[in-house]
């Protein structure tokens, strides 16, 4: 686990498990100790380890893909509470609550705000922190490009619209936390999305 970023509000730590190196991130309220983790990847005995160490309450789900699922069932068992949206909710193999699409998730006193972008699932979501420059992409966007579209459920237009509409209308200078890989602002990505149009990919 290394710390990821930081500010007066968040801590952001980051653990790449599993064999695609999917991102693992802990939100951690500063006043309150109290933290989320972002997609119950893989390596469940390390995940453990980091919501004992970090204060974690709570699993939230970008999407329902296996790579990013394989820990649920342990976490659970442990008590942690998983969410994710009732598009993808039949990918995993249990869970505890729906995510809803523009709501806001309390963190201690965080406020993470659910953007829903369909595309490389039916109920993809991103997640926005208010009063942070810092946006969980999940799979939906990367350094370079949109999440791929090519599994069932996946859709191309679909992606480019959630992308477009309700990502690139967000601040330039947010940074983009995406699944795996290395972040990326919406600044650097936004004037590049013709391009991806018509490669199409």
């Amino acid at each position: 686990m290394a710390l990821h970023y930081q500010d007066t509000q968040v801590e952001i730590s980051r653990l790449v498990v599993g064999p695609y190196d999917n991102n693992v991130f802990v939100l951690r309220c500063r006043e309150t100790g109290e933290a989320a983790l972002f997609d119950a990847a893989n390596e469940h005995e390390k995940l453990l380890d980091l919501c004992r160490a970090t204060g974690v309450r709570q699993v939230l789900e970008t999407h329902g893909h296996w790579d990013h699922i394989q820990a649920v069932p342990q976490l659970r068992d442990a008590g942690y509470s998983v969410a994710v949206t009732a598009q993808d909710a039949n990918m995993l193999p249990s869970y505890d609550e729906i995510l809803e699409d523009d709501t806001v998730v309390n963190v201690g006193r965080l406020r993470l705000r659910t953007i829903l972008t369909p595309g490389h699932t039916p109920g993809s979501m991103c997640f926005h922190l208010e009063g942070s420059p810092v946006l969980l992409s999940g799979d939906t966007l990367f350094p370079g490009g949109v999440g791929n579209t090519t599994f069932e459920g996946g859709d191309f237009a679909t992606i480019l619209e959630s992308v477009d509409r309700r990502l690139f209308t967000l601040p330039v200078d947010l940074i983009v936390m995406p699944g795996h890989g290395t972040d990326t602002t919406i600044g650097a990505e936004r004037p590049h999305l013709q391009e991806w149009v018509d490669r199409g990919w």
